[in-house]
């Protein structure tokens, strides 16, 4: 018998932090039918990002993968990991194989420390799973988003596309297209009610599973 096929994987970074990736990261996994896993997760006494989106995208246990290092503090891994007496042994951070599509959020954005030595994008270079990359259409994205681009290009990191999060801001999200050369898969608003009904609404109607994965779903 031949091995058996590796499921999907993808990767959703930010330009930032708090810019509404772990509410992308709970839509696409229930558009994608996925799992999902957060490996470092720092600022556990505010709740847990795989919390939020178990709630919001509706996922039994089995689906939300344990984060491999849970830290006290919010602060960047590093710092945080420092506080708690430990050092996060990047290199151990491995893709979990999952008979589902598998969605994996990183911690703020590509250069954040996982410790002295190792930054995320390190990390995603030696996993070379295809990157969505989350950005605001607020003032300044133009800036963060093209560095984000650059910096994946530069390691040859895989990236799938960008994703808007924020208002409609027309020229922004073009220049970011046009200058980036990167396929725009598309832009998740504000939800002024957000409950796991009216995401799940939105990314059926705002998002394509075939721009992700390539099959119908």
């Amino acid at each position: 018998m031949g091995a058996r096929p590796t499921a999907v994987q993808i990767v959703i970074t930010g330009t930032v932090t708090c810019i509404g990736k772990a509410v992308f990261a709970a839509g696409l996994t229930g558009l994608l039918d996925a799992v999902y896993w957060k490996p470092v997760q720092a600022g556990i006494q505010e709740g847990a990002d795989s919390e939020t989106v178990a709630l919001l995208a509706g996922l039994s246990a089995d689906r939300v993968l344990p984060e491999a290092w849970r830290l006290t503090e919010p602060l960047s891994p590093h710092r945080a990991a420092e506080l708690d007496g430990v050092e996060i042994d990047a290199e151990a951070l491995t893709l979990p194989p999952t008979d589902r599509p598998l969605i994996v959020e990183g911690a703020g954005g590509l250069m954040v420390p996982l410790n002295r030595h190792t930054l995320y994008i390190d990390v995603f270079a030696r996993w070379n799973a295809p990157i969505v990359l989350c950005a605001r259409t607020a003032l300044g994205t133009i800036n963060h988003t093209l560095l984000s681009i650059e910096a994946l290009r530069a390691r040859s990191i895989p990236l799938l596309g960008v994703v808007f999060i924020g208002d409609r801001v027309v020229d922004t999200q073009k220049t970011i297209a046009q200058m980036g050369k990167v396929r725009v898969l598309g832009r998740l608003p504000f939800l002024r009610s957000l409950t796991p009904g009216t995401l799940s609404a939105s990314m059926q109607e705002l998002f394509r599973a075939t721009d992700f994965i390539g099959v119908d779903k």
